[in-house]
């Protein structure tokens, strides 16, 4: 199933993401092709015309499509254009937390994720705390006391 995602909707999603970020658009686009590397979905990130940015307004990286609405256009405008024109629109997911934007995907047959939940799929798992015990060479003091233990020395 192709994944459709509001961009800017998704990074003010994203514990470790800022809207305030000048990169936030390539921070997220790197984890969305780390996520597309994991599961081989298909993956295009919508993002609202930005200030003057530089960058083409569709490009593919490392297996997302990209694309930057024109001015006077927006995400939504195109995710929806999107739904409306597939054979098919129920094979799209729709990834976004706006409510309007949500219903109307909806309407036109694509299914619905909030953002909140689809940057969870997104964000690193937390590092574990390593266990103190584990993998941690011994001590001299501490091979002496087992060589003691294990050949009967007191």
């Amino acid at each position: 199933m192709p994944i459709l995602i509001d961009g800017h909707n998704l990074i003010g999603h994203m514990p470790s993401l800022s809207l305030q970020d000048p990169d936030d658009e390539a921070k997220l686009i790197a984890l969305l092709k780390s996520y597309h590397a994991r599961t081989g979905k298909a993956v295009t990130v919508i993002f609202d015309p930005g200030g003057g940015h530089v960058l083409p307004t569709h490009r593919m990286e490392g297996g997302v499509e990209v694309i930057f609405a024109r001015q006077g256009r927006s995400a939504d405008d195109l995710i929806l254009k999107r739904v409306r024109r597939s054979h098919d629109p129920r094979r799209w997911l729709v990834v976004t937390s706006d409510l309007r934007l949500a219903q109307l995907a909806e309407k036109a047959g694509a299914r619905v994720q909030g953002a909140d939940v689809f940057a969870l799929r997104l964000e690193p798992p937390p590092e574990e705390e390593p266990e103190p015990w584990k993998d941690a060479p011994l001590s001299p003091a501490e091979v002496e006391s087992w060589l003691a233990l294990f050949e009967g020395r007191d």
